[in-house]
């Protein structure tokens, strides 16, 4: 069976990271986008983090462009515009493509095994994935989904 330890990413800051190591770890998986209209909720992903993190959440941004061009900056245009605007504490990694055939391996497996609505490609920007503890996927969230309306289930696979 497939789970996050099975991949790896490259950070915003340039080093590899083998996801294996947020084994036992709650995850939240975000592709993440700073010139959009959902832009705002890394605020939201922010308070959640800092709620959570000391009970074992971790949220994962994943910047990525392909939707509207709405995150055109390079890693550390990106990396000072989340720390600035919003004090994102999170990890977040390097840019991505989360949809078609230059899809990050992580997410042609996270959309492939939940399809959305529409199916299984990604349908904006902010579009999130839950794990459990063992790196395996509970659940998919649309972009207009909170992270606000996430506290219940984060709770619940946190404890």
């Amino acid at each position: 069976m497939t789970a996050l330890s099975d991949f790896t990413a490259t950070k915003i800051t340039g080093d590899q990271v083998d996801l294996g190591t947020y084994q036992g770890k709650v995850v939240l998986v975000v592709n993440t986008a700073s010139q959009c209209g959902l832009t705002p909720q890394y605020a939201g992903l922010q308070k959640l983090y800092e709620t959570y993190s000391g009970e074992g959440l971790e949220i994962l941004g994943f910047p990525c462009d392909q939707f509207g061009h709405q995150e055109p900056g390079s890693e550390a245009e990106i990396a000072d515009f989340c720390e600035l605007n919003y004090g994102v504490g999170f990890p977040m990694f390097a840019k991505i493509e989360v949809n078609g055939e230059g899809a990050h391996p992580l997410y042609q497996w996270l959309t492939s095994a939940k399809p959305g609505a529409n199916g299984p490609d990604i349908e904006w920007n902010f579009a999130k994935f839950l794990l459990d503890r063992d790196g395996e996927l509970i659940a998919r969230y649309s972009p207009q989904v909170t992270p606000e309306e996430l506290t219940g289930d984060v709770e619940t696979a946190l404890h």
